[in-house]
């Protein structure tokens, strides 16, 4: 198959029509900026939960923020933060909308592909692209997606055909991580291209019942040309100790969200029983306040989110510890930190799910109300936390625990 010219590489001379980027957020004034926006998505994200679709306009503050650049070096016309901020600020922001906090958190979740799957010289330039143009990136990875190929094409590149589905972030992303099977060979390629190369269909057919402005729905690829230097091969997937610390990421990602929908749940009832909830009769006290079963179940949402909590933050810490070490993290360094991001995985879980449904049987029927929408977080839970099956951590954890057998390396572990 010909051509009748050939997309520039994202390492090439590709131009982006991009407005200039927003003035660089320091430390100082990171936490009043997320604060304002958190604040933002809070006033309309149970609206924006009901109609679905693409938050342009969340996802548009969120780039003027400066936030996209957080874990890009200042030499590269970054923040120069880290992942664990990064974390914390998804789990913050999912107090307010996870599904927001969803794709600001895969944002940098594909940044942190680019380090752990390529070399600096094929990273850096994307990573200051990413801070001065205020690129967001969208994933359509999935690697349980197993018929997307890429096959060679002519002129030293290669063609992409097949389908992705969970393509969290996908619509109004600039560039995607996109991962293909070559043909009679089991390992996946790994390439970062932009969002606009011909022959990408990100499909409008996200219909869930959570998680509901993710835009993780189909995205299609008819002959879409790959450069070789576009794809991260070095080390590329699970490629070495260090690039197998994506898996952490990832589940770490979903464990601070899931943190976050507990902890919104829990701050929603609180207000919603101190404001409009009434006592019931037969408890004979006149405040909600007063009543000892709702004292009970309010003292157990938080010692749940508490000791989650307390968990998911040891479990960032190694995280953020193995990943600093760079190429000479161990692969016994890799398995403590998998462990212990594996407990907080299956204890914010049971902690999202637990809390966001039983806020209802001490807050009454009327806080079912429609108009309140504080069904969004059991929905937004129960959506995110079959990501991949709790069981299958518990297990993990067991092997860890019984016979200190360290988790397999893989994309969900």
């Amino acid at each position: 198959m010909s051509f009748a010219s050939e997309p520039d590489s994202v390492l090439g001379t590709a131009s982006f029509s991009k407005p200039p980027a927003a003035t660089k957020v320091n430390p100082e004034s990171r936490p009043a900026r997320v604060a304002a926006l958190i604040e933002d998505f809070a006033s309309t994200a149970a609206e924006r939960d009901k109609k679905g679709g693409t938050a342009k306009r969340e996802r548009d503050l969120i780039r003027e923020s400066g936030l996209l650049g957080l874990i890009v070096s200042e030499e590269l016309g970054g923040a120069g933060s880290n992942l664990s901020e990064a974390l914390t600020i998804t789990r913050q922001m999912a107090q307010a909308d996870s599904a927001l906090a969803h794709l600001f958190a895969f944002h940098h979740f594909m940044l942190a592909t680019l380090q752990l799957f390529g070399p600096k010289a094929q990273w850096a330039p994307l990573f200051e692209r990413t801070a001065r143009q205020r690129m967001f990136w969208g994933n359509t990875l999935n690697p349980l997606d197993r018929t997307t190929v890429i096959a060679p094409g002519s002129n030293g590149a290669h063609l992409v055909n097949g389908t992705k589905s969970f393509c969290s972030g996908a619509t109004d992303s600039d560039m995607l991580i996109v991962s293909a099977l070559t043909p009679g060979d089991a390992r996946f390629v790994v390439a970062a291209i932009p969002t606009s190369r011909p022959g990408i269909t990100i499909h409008d057919d996200w219909d869930n019942i959570g998680q509901r402005q993710t835009d993780s729905g189909r995205v299609s690829f008819n002959n879409v040309m790959v450069m070789e230097d576009e794809i991260l091969r070095q080390p590329g997937p699970l490629g070495s100790p260090f690039a197998t610390l994506r898996s952490c990421l990832g589940q770490l990602i979903l464990t601070n969200i899931y943190i976050g929908i507990a902890e919104g749940a829990l701050a929603q009832a609180v207000r919603y029983a101190t404001e409009l909830a009434r006592p019931w009769f037969a408890s004979r006290v006149e405040n909600v306040s007063e009543d000892p079963y709702i004292l009970h179940n309010f003292g157990e949402y938080w010692v749940e989110i508490a000791g989650a909590g307390a968990l998911t933050e040891r479990a960032q810490q190694l995280f953020q510890a193995a990943f600093d070490l760079g190429d000479a993290v161990t692969p016994a360094l890799r398995g403590e930190a998998a462990v212990a991001i594996a407990t907080a995985k299956v204890a914010s879980s049971r902690a999202a799910l637990n809390v966001s449904s039983r806020i209802f049987e001490v807050l009454g029927a009327r806080a079912t109300a429609g108009r309140l929408g504080l069904d969004r977080f059991w929905r937004n839970a129960r959506t995110h936390t079959l990501h991949d099956p709790v069981d299958y951590k518990l297990r993990e954890i067991g092997a860890w625990s019984l016979g200190g057998k360290l988790p397999e390396p893989s994309f969900y572990s």
